[in-house]
């Protein structure tokens, strides 16, 4: 079965504020990188808008896909079950509040339906080279969206 690598993180200026996002996607001798920002906006939808946008960047189905997120919210979500108990409460969170970025998460579940995703935590600015470059892009992106 065919694998790619994912990183992916966020940023945010304010938060809310402007935002950005970057990717790196890897397959075999081939990287290709992504990023993009919004006006307004927060952290964690810019983490999760990350890996949309990676995942939505393959263009085949039925890879094994790992993606590498700094992302504790991202992280907790998968490995704690939030998502499931998200699900099974009608999007409620464990004080029955609708949950933030409902819109995201559910764009997320869809595209991990299409291969077979694992998430799997960096520790973000601890010298990973691919974090970093990630954190770069989504940095510039930021700056892009501010004008600078």
């Amino acid at each position: 079965m065919k694998q790619i690598n994912i990183y992916t993180d966020g940023a945010c200026s304010g938060n809310p504020g402007p935002g950005g996002w970057g990717a790196v996607l890897f397959y075999g001798e081939h990287t290709r990188e992504l990023s993009g920002g919004e006006e307004n906006t927060t952290n964690q939808r810019m983490e999760l808008t990350a890996v949309i946008e990676a995942l939505r960047a393959l263009k085949v189905t039925g890879w094994q896909v790992t993606v590498h997120t700094d992302s504790a919210y991202i992280v907790n979500a998968f490995r704690q079950n939030w998502i499931d108990n998200w699900q099974s409460n009608g999007w409620r969170n464990s004080k029955k509040e609708a949950v933030a970025n409902q819109d995201l998460w559910k764009e997320l579940i869809q595209l991990m339906k299409k291969n077979q995703v694992k998430i799997e935590k960096v520790k973000g600015h601890a010298g990973d080279r691919w974090n970093e470059r990630c954190d770069e892009l989504a940095r510039a992106a930021v700056k892009k969206v501010q004008g600078e």
